[in-house]
């Protein structure tokens, strides 16, 4: 593994974004106003909001474009076109993905989580997840995290004024900097368990840089804490197909960086998976589903 965090050093991040290793003092972000629904329901479909970067694919709007949403552009449908050339059951790989993130919270509510980080969440896609936690817990709270700046204009849309609610602009692997995030504070106490939910969002992240990053969220939560993720994987994957999908995501706004086994379970170090293990996504709810084109490691943890 790569070098150990510790003190107040940061680790570089090959795109950029350090691994922020101690808390820092709690003060009241600056953010810039992402709030576009002025713009909403003009007819002009072609306006792009200005701190929109559309020449390149984001990953958000391709994920959206795969769920059958209409919050992304040309270049983004190209990109995910490409990608489904190799997995042309893209969209059931989407669709998996959503059906584990809805039981992944579910599960964890029934189990006595009332508040819920949800890291790299996308474009918001109904159910959400605090609209399926609070189904079983009503003052469930939630804090949505994610640093595209279209995830952030759509949130605060959907969400603004919404209690117990919460949307961040951060980047995932600095955990200091979203822990420490007073909106955060406001919303969710690190003191009391937290459901953590990495679904889909893993396999953008550096492995040695998320296994780190994921400690240090680890280390600050509460025992009791659960941790949901599904993670793209080369296992039982055609080399051929892998390949191909790195070079569609080397030009958008995260590469992909697939993971073995071993680097799934590095970011699990010291957690206890919940029954059924780790398992292929397709294969969550139904051991016996078909598998598709592209394997995902899914699975629950738990913090003793």
């Amino acid at each position: 593994m790569g070098e150990q965090i510790s003190g107040r050093a940061s680790t570089p991040s090959p795109h950029g974004a350090p691994v922020t290793t101690e808390a820092t003092e709690a003060v009241e972000p600056v953010e810039p106003d992402f709030d576009w629904s002025w713009a909403e329901g003009d007819g002009d479909d072609t306006w792009v909001p200005p701190t929109v970067d559309i020449t390149r694919p984001s990953v958000a709007r391709m994920y959206d474009y795969a769920l059958g949403g209409k919050d992304n552009y040309a270049i983004d449908r190209e990109a995910a076109d490409r990608a489904m050339q190799v997995l042309p059951d893209g969209p059931e790989l989407a669709r998996v993905n959503r059906v584990f993130l809805v039981a992944a919270v579910r599960s964890m509510a029934r189990a006595g989580i009332r508040q819920f980080l949800d890291l790299g969440t996308g474009i918001p896609t109904s159910p959400n997840v605090h609209e399926v936690a609070r189904e079983l817990i009503p003052d469930a709270r939630i804090v949505y995290v994610d640093n595209d700046p279209v995830v952030l204009a759509h949130s605060r849309a959907m969400l603004d004024g919404t209690p117990g609610v919460a949307v961040l602009t951060r980047d995932l692997r600095d955990p200091a900097a979203v822990l420490d995030d007073v909106r955060l504070r406001r919303v969710l106490s690190l003191d009391e368990p937290v459901g953590l939910l990495l679904v889909s969002v893993l396999h953008f992240v550096e492995p040695t840089i998320g296994a780190q990053a994921m400690r240090h969220y680890i280390d600050r939560l509460a025992p009791g804490s659960r941790l949901a993720f599904s993670v793209g994987t080369f296992d039982g994957v055609p080399p051929n197909v892998t390949r191909h999908l790195e070079e569609v995501y080397r030009g958008a706004t995260a590469p992909l960086h697939f993971r073995t086994l071993a680097q799934t379970e590095e970011v699990l170090d010291g957690l206890e998976v919940l029954p059924p293990g780790i398992v292929d996504i397709a294969r969550w709810t139904d051991p016996e589903a078909p598998m598709l084109n592209m394997r995902m490691h899914t699975g629950i943890a738990v913090k003793p």
